[in-house]
C-alpha cells in the first residue's frame, strides 16, 4: 500500500486560501477512490477513509447516495451527494447549540479529533465545542445498514443548562430548489413554496422526512430514533443564506413553541421556546436513504387520469392540513388554524394511503375528545394559535380549541362523529372506537335534544337573521335555526354511528340512531310549505328556515344539494336529475372548472359585508372544498360528469398547486391566502367513488363504479400494513394479496387472518363465506353470482379447503353442488352451512335455497 503524505497548505494566520482549498478538494476527491491508507488493509467500496485528508466518504450499496465528512476543522457533512449531485450549502451538515452566551457547532470544534474504522463502520470522536459555562462532547457514528447509511450521535452535556436552540443535527441545503417539500413522518409536508420570506420557519414534534424532486424523481428519507424518554422535535427555514434548513431536536421533555401555540411564524428563525438539558450522555440514531420517488410514490396505472397531478396533489395540498402531532386539519400550518367542523379529514387519509396519517389522525380525535368538547357534548369550532378569532372568553391558551366568532357552528358536531367514524375503518382498532362511544353519543345527542317543535328536524343555537350569526362552515352567511347542510350532514352521521354502535355490540343504541336518522329523512324531504327543505317552486333544496317560518337559500347553494344526494337524503330519482342537470347546465354555461358556492346571489340582510357585492366569497365564490360532495354525487348519476370535475381540478393543480383558499367566480384565479386542504377532495372522490375504495375495519373493501375511460386502472392499495394488489376494469374487479386472489364482477370485501379466508360480498356483513386451507398456497376465487337466492364461486387454486356460509336465511332450505353435482353440507340452526372439499381442479360452488 502506498504512504501518501500531503501537507495542508496555510496562509499565516491558519486558514487555507481559496486555492488551497480548492487543490484539496481535488485530493480529496481522487483520494476517496482509493483504499484506506490507515489499516494496511482494503475497506469495503461502502466507506473510504482518508485519515492524512481527515475526510470520509461514506456511500449507500447502490452507489446513489453518498456522504463526504470533513473532521479537519472540526467535523461536519460537507458534501450529500445523490446521484453524483451535490444538495448541501457550503454550511453542509453539523451539530450544534445556542446559548444566551453564543452558538457553538461541530464544525468549529478545536480539539484533535480522531477516527476509528472497522467493517462497515466507522466512529468520530473527540468533537467537542462551547464555552465555559456549557459544552459537549460527542462522538459520530457511521455504519451501513441494508442500503441505508446509519448516523449515530452520541452527545454528553457537561452541566445542566438552559438552551435556546439545538442542532442535533441541522441540515443545511443548498436553496429551496433542491427540493420541492419534505413528507412528514406524521403524514404531513413542508413545501418550500411556503417559506418565501427569509427566516420564515415551521416547526413540529417529530423528526423523520423524505424530501423529494419530482422533477428528477430523486428522494432523500432521513428517519429518526431515539431513547424511549426523549421527544424529537424539529423545525425546516428559509435561512438568510437562502438556504433551506432542516433542524432536528431531542429534549426530555416535549418543546414548547417560542410564539403562542404557532408552528409556523414569518421571519423568525427561532419557533421553539427555550428548554432545558441536563448533565447526561444522550444518543440520536438517524437512517439516511436514497428513495426512488417515482417508484416509492407511485400512484399506480391510472388510464384517462393525470397520476402524477394525483400523486403531487396528495403529497403537497393533501397532506398540508397536518400542522403537527395531534392537530390535523384543513386550513394548514402556514396560518395556524383547525376547523373542527370539516367531516372529510379520515377521507383525505384513505385516500392519502399513508400510516404516518393515519396514526396522527386516530391521534387527533383522542386529543379532541379530551380537550374540545364541552361536558354537555359541545364539540368546540376551531384551534388557532392565537385568540384572534374567539367569542370572548372561549380560547383556551394552553389547547387552543375555542368558539369562532361568527356563531356556534353545529357541524363540528357531526364532523367529529363521521371523521370517526370513518377513521375507524381505517385503523381497525376497535379498542379506540369503544374509547370514543361516550363522546360520539354526547356529540349526538346534543344535536338530538335541539328539536323545540318536535318534527325530527334538528336546530341550531341561532334562530334568525337578525342575530347575524353562522351556524355552519359558511361561516359569514347568517344561516340559522332548521339548517338544511348541517341537518344533511347529522344523517350522515346518524348512519354511520348507527353502524360503530352495531359493531361494538351496542344494538339498542344501534336501533335508536337509525331510527332518528329515518324520521329525519322523511321530514327533510317534505316540502317547505309542509316544514321540510324541499322548494318545488323552484326544484332545489332549500339552505335554511328561521324560527319565523322564513325561508332563505334559494339561490341553488351547491354544498347543500350535493349533500342532500351525496349522503343518500334524497332518493328521489326525479329530484336528483333536476338538481343536477341544473348545476351542470348553469357551470357549463360560464364555462366553470368547479362548482362555486351557489349559483345565485344571497339577499344582502342573509349575509355578511364581505360577502357583498355578488359574486364574492361564500356569497358566489368558487371553493372546491367541498368537491367531494359534488363528485359523490353525480358519481351515481352520471359518472362521465364526476371524471370530467376531477380532470378539471387536476388541470388546476398543474396551472398553479391549488394553493389559494378559493377561486374568482369572475376570473377563476386562485384568491385568499388561507390555504385549504379540503381543495384535494374531488380527488379524494375519485378514489373512493369511481375506484371505490371502502376499507372496512375488519377488511379490505372495493365498490368500484368504472368508466370505459379508465378500463386498465390498476394500483397497490396498503391497508393496516397488507398490500392490495388492484385491478379495475368495468363491473370486472380483481384484489391480490400474498394470500389470495378474489375476482368479482360487483363489490366485494376480503381479507386473510390466522389461516383463515374470508369474502364479504358486496362488501357487507350479511352472508359471509370463509374458507380454511394450507395457508403456504393462495387462495384463488371468483365470484360468479351473488342474488338472494342465488350464489356461486368457484375456487381455482389446489387444495384441501373447509367452508362455512354465515348469514344465510334460517327460514330457507339449500341445496349445495359442485361443479353441478349435489354435495352434503352441514346446517346449523341460525342458518349457517359447513363443508369441505377438496380442490384438484377448479372447482364451481353453487348455493341456492327455496321455501321449505
Amino acid at each position: 500500500m502506498r504512504n501518501l503524505s500531503v501537507a495542508p497548505f496555510r496562509r499565516q494566520d491558519g486558514k487555507q486560501s481559496i486555492k488551497m482549498k480548492a487543490i484539496k478538494y481535488l485530493l480529496i476527491t481522487s483520494l476517496c477512490l482509493l483504499p484506506s491508507v490507515t489499516s494496511g488493509r482494503c475497506f469495503p467500496p461502502s466507506i473510504r477513509h482518508d485519515a492524512i485528508m481527515k475526510t470520509i466518504r461514506i456511500n449507500d450499496r447502490s452507489q446513489t447516495l453518498s456522504l463526504l465528512v470533513d473532521y479537519s476543522q472540526g467535523c461536519k457533512i460537507t458534501a450529500l451527494h445523490i446521484k453524483d449531485k451535490n444538495t448541501l450549502s457550503e454550511s453542509g451538515v453539523y451539530t450544534g447549540f445556542r446559548t444566551k452566551g453564543g452558538t457553538f457547532r461541530s464544525d468549529r470544534s478545536p480539539n484533535e479529533i480522531k477516527a476509528e474504522e472497522s467493517d462497515n463502520k466507522i466512529v468520530i470522536s473527540n468533537i467537542s465545542y462551547g464555552d465555559d459555562a456549557m459544552s459537549v462532547s460527542e462522538a459520530w457514528i457511521f455504519e451501513l445498514i441494508g442500503n441505508s447509511i446509519a448516523w449515530s450521535i452520541r452527545r454528553e452535556y457537561n452541566n445542566a443548562a438552559k438552551l435556546e436552540e439545538m442542532a442535533f443535527p441541522q441540515w443545511n441545503f443548498a436553496d429551496l430548489s433542491v427540493w420541492k417539500g419534505g413528507i412528514i413522518d406524521n403524514g404531513g409536508m413542508v413545501w418550500c413554496k411556503y417559506l418565501e420570506n427569509t427566516n420564515d420557519t415551521y416547526g413540529i414534534h417529530t423528526g423523520g422526512v423524505t424530501f423529494w424532486n419530482p422533477a428528477s424523481g430523486n428522494a432523500l428519507r432521513i428517519t429518526t430514533q431515539q431513547d424511549e424518554d426523549r421527544q424529537i422535535a424539529s423545525k425546516f427555514s428559509h435561512s438568510e443564506q437562502g438556504e433551506f434548513t432542516f433542524t432536528q431536536f431531542m429534549t426530555g421533555t416535549e418543546l414548547e413553541p417560542r410564539y403562542n401555540l404557532s408552528r409556523f411564524v414569518h421571519g423568525k428563525p427561532d419557533v421553539f421556546a427555550p428548554f432545558d438539558i441536563q448533565k447526561e450522555t444522550v444518543t440520536i440514531r438517524l437512517e439516511i436513504e436514497y428513495i426512488d420517488y417515482t417508484a416509492g410514490y407511485s400512484r399506480g396505472k391510472l388510464p384517462g387520469i393525470d397520476a402524477e397531478a394525483v400523486r403531487e396533489l396528495m403529497n403537497t395540498t393533501g397532506r398540508y392540513g397536518v400542522v403537527d402531532n395531534g392537530i390535523v386539519g384543513a386550513n394548514g400550518w402556514t396560518t395556524n388554524w383547525k376547523c373542527l367542523h370539516e367531516p372529510f379529514f379520515a377521507q383525505i387519509g384513505m385516500a392519502l394511503n399513508d400510516d404516518n396519517y393515519t396514526r396522527n389522525m386516530s391521534s387527533i380525535l383522542d386529543r379532541e375528545r379530551d380537550y374540545a368538547i364541552t361536558g354537555d357534548g359541545r364539540v368546540l369550532s376551531r384551534w388557532h394559535d392565537v385568540d384572534n378569532d374567539q367569542i370572548p372568553g372561549t380560547f383556551n391558551y394552553k389547547t387552543g380549541y375555542y368558539e369562532a366568532v361568527w356563531g356556534y357552528t353545529m357541524d363540528s358536531q357531526t364532523g367529529y362523529v363521521i371523521n370517526t367514524a370513518e377513521q375507524f375503518d381505517l385503523c381497525g382498532d376497535i379498542n379506540w372506537l369503544n374509547a370514543h362511544k361516550v363522546s360520539c353519543e354526547k356529540a349526538l345527542d346534543r344535536v338530538i335534544g335541539r328539536d323545540s317543535n318536535h318534527n325530527g328536524i334538528f336546530e341550531m343555537m341561532n334562530n334568525n337573521i337578525r342575530e347575524q350569526k353562522a351556524s355552519d362552515w359558511l361561516d359569514i352567511v347568517w344561516a340559522g335555526f332548521e339548517n338544511a347542510f348541517v341537518n344533511a350532514q347529522m344523517y350522515e352521521a346518524l348512519k354511520l354511528w348507527a353502524d360503530c354502535e352495531a359493531t361494538l355490540g351496542d344494538t339498542g343504541k344501534s336501533a335508536y340512531y337509525a331510527a332518528v336518522a329515518s324520521r329525519l329523512k322523511e321530514n327533510f324531504n317534505k316540502s317547505v310549505h309542509e316544514g321540510g327543505f324541499w322548494y318545488p317552486e323552484k326544484k332545489q333544496y332549500i339552505y335554511w328556515r328561521d324560527d319565523d317560518g322564513s325561508i332563505h337559500g334559494d339561490n341553488l347553494v351547491t354544498p347543500v344539494n350535493f349533500a342532500v344526494i351525496a349522503f343518500g337524503l334524497c332518493d328521489d330519482r326525479e329530484r336528483t336529475k333536476i338538481i343536477l342537470d341544473e348545476i351542470e347546465r348553469r357551470t357549463a354555461a360560464e364555462n366553470l372548472f368547479h362548482w362555486p358556492l351557489c349559483f345565485d346571489s344571497y339577499k344582502r340582510e342573509e349575509v355578511h359585508i364581505n360577502n357583498w357585492p355578488f359574486p364574492k366569497y361564500e356569497n358566489g365564490d368558487i371553493f372546491p372544498t367541498w368537491g367531494y360532495l359534488g363528485i359523490r354525487a353525480y358519481a351515481g348519476y352520471d359518472k362521465k360528469l364526476a371524471l370530467k370535475y376531477i380532470c378539471n381540478l387536476l388541470n388546476q393543480y398543474n396551472k398553479d398547486g391549488l394553493s389559494s383558499q378559493r377561486y374568482s367566480r369572475e376570473t377563476q384565479e386562485g384568491l385568499g391566502n388561507d390555504i385549504l386542504a379540503g381543495i384535494c377532495t374531488t380527488v379524494t372522490a375519485l378514489y373512493r367513488d369511481i375506484y371505490g375504495i371502502r376499507p372496512k375495519w375488519n377488511r379490505m373493501g372495493i365498490e368500484p363504479d368504472m368508466l370505459k375511460t379508465l378500463i386498465g386502472t390498476a394500483f397497490t392499495y396498503t391497508l393496516r400494513n397488507v398490500d392490495y394488489k388492484l385491478r379495475l376494469n368495468v363491473n370486472d374487479y380483481e384484489m391480490q394479496t400474498d394470500h389470495f386472489t378474489v375476482k368479482s364482477k360487483e363489490a366485494f370485501g376480503a381479507t386473510f387472518s390466522d389461516n383463515e379466508f374470508t369474502f364479504y360480498p358486496r362488501n357487507k356483513e350479511e352472508v359471509i363465506i370463509k374458507l380454511t386451507g394450507n395457508r403456504e398456497v393462495p387462495v384463488k376465487m371468483v365470484l360468479n353470482n351473488y342474488s338472494e337466492n342465488d350464489i356461486s364461486w368457484s375456487i381455482t387454486s389446489a387444495g384441501q379447503y373447509g367452508f362455512t356460509v354465515k348469514g344465510l336465511d334460517p327460514a330457507k332450505a339449500y341445496k349445495l353442488t359442485v361443479n353441478g353435482r349435489p354435495v352434503n353440507m352441514e346446517r346449523g340452526k341460525d342458518g349457517k352451512i359447513s363443508f369441505s372439499h377438496h380442490c384438484i381442479k377448479p372447482a364451481t360452488f353453487r348455493l341456492t335455497s327455496f321455501i321449505n
